[in-house]
């Protein structure tokens, strides 16, 4: 065995050193505390890997006079394969965690959160490093054939296949959803599968999305596909820093004064200000427009913002039963007019 080899040196040399600076380059990947188990067993790992290498390079030394097939470089090859794949991962997730984590300063110090996209980001990546290892693995150990013949990677493949319809659609589609940054946990949003509904983002996970109901006040869960095909309004995300512009419709006699119905609606929403459980925003005033002249009755607009979209709810009902207390107030008429067909007799034409 030559221990003066350039090449066995360099490769000690290097191994050595990331071994002491192992928990150094570990807390700059990950923004972990030193004591915490889950860095603790990256340390390790990290570290048995070095040793793993310096070994299997001197065992290759050893074996290097033999005549039959040196099986220390087999090992140095395998383990050096299982080394810089760990390494490439690590650092993949790195990248991922700052391309599509979410950032928070803590501390005076900016640290990247995971999120849904980049822990799916990860599991592929993740896949995608173990099968090539796996094949680079099976073809150092002379096992041209294997793949061929059909192994794991195979079944695993076969299985994929099969159940694809049933896993690939939701995470695809939870992948669009966050990736368009359109839809967040938290937000208010309102679809209509089947019924409408008004609800809270709760979590979202790989194959469905857990939504909070504020009409009943219960849990919804749907497929992230199912729920990608309906037109989601996202009530949280307006585009104006006056907040949300909300509109509640009401169709109101021809007979009545335009003016009595404009103040009947500037009355009832100063009146609802005063509720300490609702917020709107006092600064605008509400918008009072006729939005249509029906056959039977005029459909009054009355438009508002509010920022408090989680209690949107509440403020719909609130503002409507004032609308009508103030109609009784003021002797305006809520009800729609109806069609109604008169038969006359002969005598009376």
């Amino acid at each position: 065995m030559d221990f003066f080899d350039p090449v066995l040196l360099i490769v000690i040399v290097i191994n050595l050193i990331l071994m002491a600076f192992a928990r150094k380059i570990l807390s700059v990947i990950y923004h972990e505390p030193d004591d915490s188990p889950g860095f603790r067993k990256r340390v390790t790992v990290f570290r048995l890997l070095n040793t793993a290498i310096i070994i299997s390079f001197l065992l290759s030394q050893a074996f290097e006079n033999q005549t039959e097939s040196n099986p220390g470089y087999a090992i140095v090859s395998i383990i050096t394969i299982i080394y810089l794949s760990y390494a490439v991962l690590h650092l993949l997730h790195y990248w991922i965690r700052t391309q599509y984590g979410k950032k928070k300063n803590s501390e005076g110090e900016g640290q990247y959160l995971d999120t849904y996209n980049s822990r799916i980001l990860n599991i592929f990546s993740s896949i995608f490093v173990f099968i090539i290892a796996l094949i680079s693995i099976v073809r150092t150990l002379g096992f041209d054939t294997l793949l061929e013949a059909g192994g794991a990677i195979g079944i695993i493949g076969v299985f994929l296949a099969l159940t694809q319809s049933s896993w690939a659609p939701d995470i695809i589609s939870g992948l669009v959803i966050l990736n368009s940054k359109m839809m967040d946990v938290g937000d208010v949003i309102e679809f209509n599968d089947g019924r409408k509904t008004l609800g809270i983002v709760y979590k979202t996970r790989i194959f469905y999305t857990e939504i909070l109901n504020l009409q009943n006040n219960h849990r919804i869960m749907i497929n992230n596909h199912r729920l990608r095909a309906q037109t989601i309004h996202n009530l949280s995300k307006f585009s104006s820093a006056k907040g949300l512009r909300e509109c509640l419709l009401f169709k109101i006699d021809y007979n009545e004064d335009p003016e009595k119905i404009r103040q009947m609606f500037t009355t009832a929403y100063e009146r609802i200000q005063d509720n300490k459980d609702i917020t709107t925003d006092d600064h605008n005033p509400i918008e009072i427009v006729i939005n249509e002249t029906g056959d039977f009755a005029i459909e009054w607009a009355c438009y508002y913002y509010t920022k408090d979209v989680k209690n949107i709810l509440l403020l719909r009902q609130r503002l409507r039963e004032m609308i009508w207390t103030v109609s009784k107030e003021q002797r305006i008429s809520l009800a729609t007019p109806k069609l109604q067909f008169v038969k006359l007799d002969e005598k009376d034409v």
